[in-house]
């Protein structure tokens, strides 16, 4: 089969390309600008793209799937060929949906921590060896790619995201999935530019409970009252298993789950994180994987990539990194952070970058975000807010959401690190939340 990627150096893209290409797919693509990893990733394959740009004459009549990236926008000239000859043209998750119709979904969905248990869940099968197709939005540890497909294996695990599909298609991702099993974790509003209401935003959450398959399983956290209004209030046939918070205690710097088959010590901290780790277990009991086996395989589980994952640095100083930007995810990192670490002084750092975090009608979601730190930071760069062409924000804008008329606010990356290199890193435990890099700082130094 022969298959075309239109943007394919996303992170979700260009994994994809590899799979299939390991698959023994005929795969070529384009991009106007790839970085690393994926360009090394789809050099080692031999499937790089010679030049940057849009190349229309790469779109031929004997191409079987074009796969369209939601970088590539609505004019692109290599989309507008692929429409010209009658190409079918699949978004990233409708071609998945398409490998995987014969076999078993299980899409794990949710505002919060889907990729922290489709990443547990994999641990947990590959400590096993129960072999499984799947696709996840993290590096993980004993995985060479994040997406595998096969011919032969029975499930396939899907990581399910409420984002956009593609540019020519405005239906959330994970509802092309239809799954015959599924996970929801949490409602949160988010993705603010694409849902304006929180109505909106839900709606989706109510779409996705719709499509599971007749007589399908819904794992759900009943801690969550918008999943639960959401479960209560679906009207088609599916199986319901609640989950919880389970029973743990910190010893010594440890945290040991409390089961019925005695304290089982973990790599991970933060309630969330056991909350994560309880939808996972049911997840894996569907899979055919007892108890005891999975307490056994989530012990040397160590997160997923930038959740909560400890920086190695020269001076030996305790960091963590988080990919937390969104409100939720905020307050749950340092609320796990604040109660790991509680007889250390705690420092925490936030920078705002995303289009939604940086709206002032969603700041108000972050009030009360960086509670319990002894020193919270807060940056935003005013050059992004121009480039983003939105209005200016003021520091004293930000204390008022955030609630917290001690936090230290910065709006130029100059004046951030010039604090951060104030500060002994040996002294103290450090948190920083982002999906950016606070301009260029670099924490393992």
């Amino acid at each position: 089969m022969k298959t075309h990627f239109i943007a394919i150096g996303g992170s979700a893209m260009h994994n994809l390309a590899i799979a299939l290409k390991d698959k023994g797919y005929l795969v070529t693509g384009s991009d106007d600008a790839i970085f690393e990893p994926s360009k090394s990733r789809l050099e080692k394959k031999g499937i790089l793209p010679q030049e940057m740009g849009w190349f229309p004459e790469k779109i031929t009549p004997d191409i079987d799937a074009v796969i369209l990236g939601m970088h590539a926008h609505q004019d692109n000239p290599e989309l507008a060929r692929a429409k010209e000859l009658g190409l079918k043209i699949y978004s990233y998750p409708e071609f998945l949906y398409e490998q995987s119709k014969n076999k078993t979904r299980v899409v794990i969905a949710g505002s919060h921590g889907k990729t922290t248990i489709t990443s547990m869940i994999l641990h947990v099968l590959n400590f096993h060896q129960k072999d499984v197709d799947f696709m996840v939005g993290a590096q993980l540890e004993g995985f060479d790619c994040m997406v595998k497909l096969t011919q032969d294996n029975d499930f396939m695990v899907l990581e399910g995201d409420e984002y956009l599909s593609s540019p020519i298609d405005l239906r959330s991702k994970f509802l092309l999935y239809q799954p015959n099993i599924a996970l929801m974790s949490g409602i949160a509003w988010d993705h603010i530019n694409v849902f304006k209401t929180f109505d909106d935003y839900i709606e989706q959450f109510r779409k996705f409970v719709a499509s599971i398959t007749p007589g399908g399983v819904l794992v759900y956290n009943e801690e969550d009252p918008e999943v639960v209004k959401v479960v209560e209030n679906a009207e088609n046939y599916f199986r319901k298993i609640p989950y919880k918070t389970p029973e743990y205690e910190i010893s010594n710097g440890k945290v040991y789950l409390k089961t019925e088959m005695g304290d089982v010590p973990l790599s991970v901290f933060g309630a969330h994180n056991l909350l994560n780790l309880e939808g996972a277990r049911h997840i894996c009991q569907q899979l055919g994987i007892m108890d005891e086996d999975f307490y056994e395989a989530i012990m040397s589980f160590k997160g997923a990539s930038k959740r909560l994952e400890k920086v190695e640095r020269e001076d030996k100083g305790t960091l963590y990194k988080d990919f937390a930007h969104a409100p939720s995810k905020v307050k749950a990192a340092v609320k796990a952070f604040v109660e790991q670490f509680r007889n250390d002084k705690k420092y925490g750092f936030l920078e705002l970058h995303t289009y939604s975090s940086l709206n002032p009608a969603f700041l108000e979601q972050y009030d009360h975000a960086m509670d319990g730190l002894d020193e919270a930071v807060v940056f935003y760069s005013e050059d992004a807010l121009k480039i983003k062409r939105m209005e200016p924000i003021s520091p004293e804008f930000i204390k008022e959401k955030f609630k917290n008329e001690n936090l230290k606010v910065f709006t130029n990356a100059e004046d951030l690190h010039a604090y951060w290199n104030t500060l002994d890193k040996t002294n103290g435990v450090y948190l920083m939340m982002s999906s950016g890099n606070f301009g260029g700082l670099d924490l393992s130094q």
